[in-house]
């Protein structure tokens, strides 16, 4: 292996992990709206506000759904 692929293949990585953060966090929680997360954070967390707001949307808690 070259090695500066040794030297930026971490950083490629990490870069990936703190991307897609928000995805990662609502697929540990179980988050009902994952694929939803998922998608906001594909195509609009490289905008940073998209991003942040992913986030906070994996983080939140569910609202229990009200069975009539």
């Amino acid at each position: 292996m070259h090695p500066l692929a040794i030297f930026f293949l971490p950083f490629f990585g990490f870069g990936f992990v703190m991307y897609f953060l928000p995805t990662i966090i609502a697929a540990a929680r179980s988050k009902r709206d994952t694929t939803a997360i998922l998608l906001l954070n594909f195509f609009l967390g490289w905008t940073m506000i998209g991003w942040v707001v992913a986030l906070i949307w994996a983080v939140k808690t569910d609202v229990p759904v009200a069975v009539r």
